[in-house]
Order: structure tokens, then sequence, then C-alpha cells
């Protein structure tokens, strides 16, 4: 069985972290959407931009197959868009059509179980926090009733504390304001649940998650999936579930693809792929 879950959002969503700052996530189990069938999962799962880099979604999902679910299959539905506000998003526009789209391509192969939500950034600005409460509220219900799942679990994220100390931080200047309405929306709706941003770190920009916080973030969104609740504080063992899952061991069909994929991206010689494979079989 294969239970999905509709990543949306914007770019901390699709993921900024620097590839080359943590150690892979690769589990045959884990999938991700692409061209209607499930792939095996590879980062950058969310490819919006040539920036995409790690995301929570790795971490998400190996945490969900660590803690409960040995046998099932997890897929993963990339729709987040980097640079999105909520005007973005509302439901007559491309990027919430897609979402359905692609959700509903999902549901016909999977058992759709969650919806990750992290955006804000781009409505820190300009006023327009009084309103976005009411226009979030809208696209999740407007969400749930086009997709058929009006009790879904919704996990919503909080901005990054750093966001008017980077490069563009005159644009934050509401961040607060945001993350204040994304708990007050947490808070009011079913099956709704906060994720502290609390104690994370930023790329050098100081506008995205850098990679080991995303890992963090993605263990934080699979706790409140896991246990219904908002995560208002940093979970103690945050660190041990990562390490857990960076050193989870890999079966033999794992290390094969692996072996391709290094092979087919030039990081490995075709004699050394041949020996690694004959040493495997």
């Amino acid at each position: 069985m294969t239970h999905s879950f509709l990543m949306i959002g914007q770019s901390n969503m699709a993921g900024r972290g620097f590839l080359q700052d943590v150690p892979p996530i690769y589990d045959e189990k884990i999938k991700m959407l692409r061209n209607g069938r499930w792939q095996t999962m590879a980062e950058p799962v969310n490819f919006d931009r040539p920036t995409a880099g790690i995301s929570l979604a790795a971490s998400f999902a190996a945490s969900w197959r660590l803690f409960h679910h040995q046998e099932d299959h997890i897929g993963l539905i990339p729709c987040a868009d980097g640079g999105t506000s909520l005007n973005d998003w509302n439901i007559e526009g491309p990027l919430f059509q897609h979402a359905v789209s692609q959700a509903k391509a999902a549901q016909k192969i999977s058992t759709l179980s969650g919806i990750l939500w992290h955006q804000g950034e781009s409505d820190s600005y300009g006023k327009s926090y009084p309103q976005y409460v009411e226009k979030l509220s809208m696209i999740i219900q407007t969400l749930r009733e086009k997709l058929n799942v009006p009790e879904i679990p919704l996990m919503v994220g909080g901005l990054g504390d750093f966001l008017q100390n980077g490069i563009y931080g005159q644009y934050f200047n509401e961040h607060q304001e945001i993350d204040t309405c994304l708990q007050k929306f947490a808070e009011d709706h079913d099956n709704c649940y906060f994720v502290t941003s609390e104690g994370l770190t930023a790329n050098p920009d100081n506008i995205h998650f850098d990679a080991f916080s995303q890992r963090k973030l993605g263990v934080r969104y699979f706790k409140a999936f896991q246990n219904k609740t908002h995560i208002l504080q940093v979970i103690h063992n945050e660190d041990e579930i990562i390490h857990s899952i960076h050193n989870r061991p890999l079966n033999k069909n794992e290390k094969t693809e692996l072996l391709q994929f290094q092979f087919s991206m030039g990081t490995i010689t075709p004699e050394e792929f041949l020996a690694q494979i004959t040493r495997l079989n």
C-alpha cells in the first residue's frame, strides 16, 4: 500500500538546502510522483528551480518509514513553487489547479494521507497579514473539497526567525505577524497542526533553511502528523532520529540502484561500477 502526501507552498517547502551538506536519503519504498507514476525518490524532490535542493520531504518520509511503516510505501507529490504568495495560490490560479490535478493523479494509485504546507515569506511585506488567515482558509477548504478529503491532516510550518537578517531583509519585516497567522490558522481549524521553526538555521542568504535544518523540519512535520498535535518546541531527540535515517543500512536493490545512479552521473568509473556490482551479486 502507498500513502501519499501533497507538498505545497513556496521555496522553503520546495527546498534550497545545499545537496552536499547532508548525506543522501535513499529508500526504495520512498517514492515521488513523476509523469503520473511513482519513481524512487531522489533529491531534490521538488525541482521548481535550478537552485532546488534539500527539502523537508525526504526526512518526513524517512521518519514515516522509520517509526511505523516498514512494509508500506510512501509517495511524495511535489507542487511547491518558489517565491509565491497566497495570491499566487488562489483557487482559480494555475498553481492551485496543478496541485489538485497532481493529487488526483496520485489518488488513483495511492491513499492521500496528508498535506504539507510551508509558505508565508512572500506575504511578509506590504501589510498582507490581516487577510492571511482568511485567504489560507479558502485555499485549504477548497483543496479538501476538490480532493474529497475533508478531514485530511494538514501540517503548516513556521517561518525562519532569521529572515530580516538576510540580503532582502527589508522585504520580510512582517514575518513575525505571518508566523502568528500560521499558528492561529492551525489552532482554529480542525485537523491542522503547526510546526515550529525554533532553533533552525539558514543558508548564507538568511532566506532559506539550510540542509540540516530541513532534515529537522521534516522530522517535526512527521511528529505533528504522527501525534496529531502542534509541535511548538524543539524535539529533544531529532538529531538522533536524523542520524538513524542517514545510517539506515541499504538492501541489495538499493545499493544496486545507487551504483547505477552514481555511474550515470559520472561519479564512478565503468571499472568501479562493474567491480562493485560484481561484489553485490
